[in-house]
């Protein structure tokens, strides 16, 4: 839910006066016969090379009972193949000098690794040979599936503002699968079985719903003979016709309170709005981009400098939107109060910031320091390899083509101080809210944590 303006703004200051003609050349694509999409951007700073599988399946592709699948399979991507024992993906790139690891999103399942030039055929030969012969055996899924449900434990049962961002969600939407957790609900994961994950990659695990992106120290059409030699070879599948499952117009404002062990109170809200569809003919998004940054770029924006250092009501605040999406737009507000201030007070702040830019507007000065932001932010993301990969694969997996990225930068510096301001009066009515307020309880209500159980792949 992170905007490219607030993803890199308070690194990319510094950047922007970096390698600023040092651009990559343009991406160059093939399509192979069986489906798979190979990208590939050559970058000639230094001697090594991202490659990444992305598969068009995330939790937004699921159903009710086997939430958190995806994040599953993608664990078990690493249990082995015909020719590969489990766990020998991960020793078998570290002993080429490189590392890996994968995630799973709402829109995705991606799997990454980076190495010298000289291992890419390596790299290629593994992830083809795991989109084709994964081995799930009912004893390694036994096994992982511990490790999810530990993963959840740690990552959303034990930590408060994790449990008011799931229930946040799942008051917001009632129609469309971004109301359910990434990483599933802890019965479905209790109740999972092996056959639930095979299915899964049985499904969607398949060259014809997959990109290959390579960035790096390569020649575009050396990339392409060795992505045909592996990938050639796997069968493409009949995929599922996915349905819109489109939300359903909220009329009325959501409310959910959340009890559990923490220092202070905390308040999450959330807006429907719109996300590119079309790059070329929206505006609204672009809008609400800047919007963001308005709100929440850097420590000069407006939420952190009223409420945190001139209020000082506020510990933390924040605004995020990601316009770049498979399904629903959603603009988020958060903020967490100082000790002797309550979370009712945190939302009418933020409301009342929220009401200054739709009754004010916005200043040309605030404009140009949010529209600096982006062009930084570009030069930052086109310095790493890495996010030079995220970006085109993000792109793909929301059905937006890599092509439009400066078309969108562009149109993101076209935005004017009216646009802003209204989309700040069409969208951000109390009857298409959703709040979410954390109650704190004891923190002696804590249970001690139990052992890690040695996840080490990102959600």
């Amino acid at each position: 839910m992170i905007s490219l303006i607030h993803r890199y703004a308070r690194a990319a200051v510094a950047a922007c006066v970096l390698l600023a003609g040092a651009a990559s050349a343009n991406p160059v694509e093939s399509t192979l016969a069986n489906g798979l999409r190979v990208i590939v951007r050559e970058d000639h700073r230094a001697p090594t090379v991202v490659a990444m599988v992305w598969y068009r399946a995330g939790s937004i592709d699921e159903v009710n009972g086997t939430t958190g699948v995806a994040h599953v399979l993608e664990h078990m991507m690493f249990k082995g193949t015909k020719t590969v024992p489990p766990g020998e993906y991960s020793r078998i790139i570290a002993a080429a000098g490189g590392r890996d690891n994968a995630m799973t999103s709402r829109d995705f399942t991606a799997y990454h690794a980076q190495l010298h030039k000289s291992q890419l055929e390596l790299a290629l030969r593994l992830e083809a040979d795991r989109m084709a012969n994964l081995q799930l055996t009912d004893e390694e899924f036994t096994k992982e599936i511990k490790v999810v449900m530990e993963e959840r434990r740690l990552r959303t049962d034990d930590r408060a503002n994790a449990l008011l961002f799931e229930q946040l969600m799942s008051a917001a939407l009632t129609a469309n699968p971004y109301r359910t957790p990434v990483i599933g609900w802890m019965d479905d994961l209790v109740n999972m079985k092996p056959q639930d994950a095979r299915d899964w990659y049985n499904t969607w695990y398949a060259p014809n719903n997959a990109v290959l992106v390579v960035v790096g120290d390569v020649v575009p059409k050396e990339v392409f003979a060795l992505a045909q030699k592996y990938f050639g070879p796997v069968a493409m599948k009949t995929l599922p016709v996915r349905k819109p499952q489109l939300e359903p117009v909220q009329t009325a404002q959501r409310r959910v309170i959340v009890k559990a062990p923490a220092e202070l109170p905390s308040v999450l809200m959330v807006w429907p709005v719109p996300v590119i569809r079309d790059p070329a003919t929206d505006r609204e998004p672009y809008a609400l981009e800047v919007l963001g940054g308005i709100l929440d770029g850097n420590g000069a924006a407006r939420l952190p400098s009223k409420l945190v250092r001139e209020d000082k009501i506020a510990t933390s605040v924040g605004a995020s939107y990601d316009s770049t999406v498979r399904g629903p737009g959603l603009f988020y507000l958060s903020g967490t109060p100082v000790a002797g201030r309550s979370a009712s007070d945190i939302e009418l702040a933020l409301k009342r910031e929220l009401q200054r830019v739709a009754e004010e507007g916005v200043s040309e000065e605030e404009l140009k320091r949010v529209k600096a932001q982006v062009m930084a932010a570009q030069v930052f993301q086109r310095d790493s390899m890495f996010f030079q990969g995220m970006q085109i694969g993000t792109l793909e997996m929301a059905g937006i083509s890599h092509k439009t990225v400066d078309l969108q930068l562009e149109r993101l510096r076209s935005v004017t101080a009216p646009e802003v301001q209204a989309v700040a009066r069409k969208y951000f009515n109390d009857d298409r809210l959703t709040v979410a307020t954390l109650d704190p309880q004891p923190l002696s209500a804590v249970k001690p944590a139990a052992p890690s159980a040695g996840v080490r792949h990102a959600q």
